[in-house]
């Protein structure tokens, strides 16, 4: 027997999964490690935290799994998008990751923007300019750590740092060079003309390969410390977006899914870029070669849910009995709407200062309205989501993955606000690592083709939208949208006052 090792490198930690030659799975372990948030919108983690976690998991799934090291076929990689981690020649971290969160390189942006109109950025790299990416976040290493950008030779991304760790080879895949701002994804190549814009020079980013590329053999310094055999092959990996697309099917045109964490985004696969005129939504390469992987992306969906929880349910009841009180209230409310916007918002207003609103409240309005008013917010925002897109592609059927997928009060809302059947997964709760399997399975042989995904999970419920319901939600989206403009200057009044 023959295993796949995937790693997922995420924001809390570090999960290895053991997959078989035929990609069940065998066995798990994760391993935390913290991240730094400072300075107010500054958030870092010590990529030797990363690597630890890695040897840490890697040796402990062998062990407890009883599989040799010489029995892993493949380590396949999929890791958090979008951070700077600047390296030496010997590939070394010269200081922490500056992560996908972190919004300190503001000025880096608008020096940018002064330069390229968002316009025409936005059709080279499929993305808005923003403090958001690795291109703006060395920008700012740059012009505030000399002496570290000096020694600078690459900078990498998480799975890329661990990549270079296993093998000593300095690379990344497209998808995760598509979440750089610094790739062009009309060419599938860096961008001279952005990375120059930006005063910096090519050669600081790593050469870029589809995903299911062996890019080499693990070291015999990193088999000590791992525990895998010197020589196993790892493939290049990919971005946890691109590589949850892959896990839950996502593999061909006319797919697509929502995965719902603490922010959620809407994704699908498509031939070319969805350029999208108000610059709405993103766009991604695709783990799956010759694909892409646009999405939209609110900024807070699962996070209302927990602050709806927290704020409003004082008895911290479990989500399960929040469900019950919000399926006793009728769809809409009773008139109660809420903004879903409580850290800003992405797709599609782009608002940084954008909040959460209760609207319609009146003396008869009760704490049951407002907690499905919340529930019913996120999904209609999401439905927004999938209608932008509809404007380029059909969406006739969505999956939907992560924590909210367990709630069947929601997935009817979901279903009724994007007007079209939902359906949940048996791979749903680990999509990212079967992604990263997939990637590696394909990589060394093992599997022909990602078409190999069709085989690893199934169908396990579908929910089909209700006319009625549909109606009322497309009503509701535009009362949302109203609203919406018409507090961008209370918004704005508010973040003044703040400053």
């Amino acid at each position: 027997m023959k295993y796949i090792l995937a790693h997922d490198l995420g924001t809390s930690g570090n999960k290895a999964t053991l997959y078989t030659q035929e990609g069940a799975q065998k066995a798990s372990a994760t391993v935390a490690y913290p991240s730094r948030f400072f300075n107010g919108t500054w958030a870092e983690q010590d990529p030797e935290d990363w690597w630890r976690a890695v040897c840490d998991s890697t040796r402990k799934l062998l062990a407890e799994a009883d599989v040799a090291p010489g029995d892993i076929a493949v380590v396949s990689l999929s890791g958090q998008m979008m951070g700077c981690t600047p390296v030496d020649a010997q590939g070394r971290a010269l200081r922490p990751s500056i992560l996908y969160c972190d919004q300190r390189a503001t000025a880096q942006e608008a020096a940018l923007l002064e330069k390229i109109s968002l316009r025409e950025f936005y059709g080279i790299c499929g993305h808005r300019a923003s403090a958001s990416y690795t291109l703006e976040k060395l920008m700012w290493v740059r012009d505030n750590e000399p002496e570290i950008f000096a020694k600078t030779r690459k900078t990498l991304c998480a799975k890329d740092y661990i990549n270079c760790r296993l093998t000593g080879v300095m690379a990344t895949d497209f998808s995760d060079a598509s979440g750089t701002n610094a790739f062009d994804l009309n060419t599938f190549t860096w961008s001279e003309r952005l990375i120059a814009l930006a005063g910096l020079d090519v050669s600081l980013f790593p050469k870029a390969v589809d995903s299911a590329t062996l890019i080499g053999g693990v070291t015999a310094e990193a088999a000590r410390e791992t525990g895998l055999a010197a020589g196993t092959p790892v493939a290049a990996g990919g971005g946890d977006g691109s590589a949850a697309g892959v896990g839950v099917g996502c593999v061909r045109p006319g797919s697509a899914y929502n995965c719902l964490g603490s922010s959620s985004w809407v994704a699908l696969t498509v031939e070319k870029p969805i350029v999208d005129e108000q610059m709405r939504t993103m766009n991604w390469a695709h783990c799956v070669p010759g694909y892409l992987h646009p999405s939209g992306t609110m900024q807070t969906a699962g996070s209302s849910f927990k602050w709806m929880a927290e704020q409003l349910c004082a008895s911290k009841m479990p989500y399960s009995a929040i469900d019950d009180l919000a399926a006793a209230v009728p769809p809409g409310a009773n008139g109660v709407m809420f903004l879903p916007y409580m850290l800003g918002e992405r797709t599609p207003w782009w608002n940084p200062e954008a909040r959460g609103a209760f609207i319609g409240l009146n003396l008869a309005s009760t704490r049951e309205d407002m907690l499905r008013a919340v529930l019913e917010g996120v999904a209609i925002s999401l439905g927004t989501i999938a209608d932008i897109f509809r404007a380029h592609v059909p969406i006739d059927r969505l999956t939907i993955i992560g924590g909210g997928s367990q709630s069947a009060v929601f997935r009817q809302m979901l279903a009724d606000a994007c007007a079209c059947p939902v359906q949940t997964i048996t791979s749903k709760a680990d999509a990212t690592s079967m992604g990263a399997a997939v990637i590696g399975g394909v990589a060394c042989g093992l599997f022909k083709d990602f078409s190999v995904v069709d085989q690893l999970m199934a169908v396990d419920a579908t929910t089909a939208p209700d006319a009625a319901n549909v109606a009322l939600y497309h009503s509701r989206r535009a009362l949302m949208e109203r609203a919406y403009h018409g507090l961008v200057g209370v918004y704005a009044g508010l973040a003044s006052e703040s400053n």
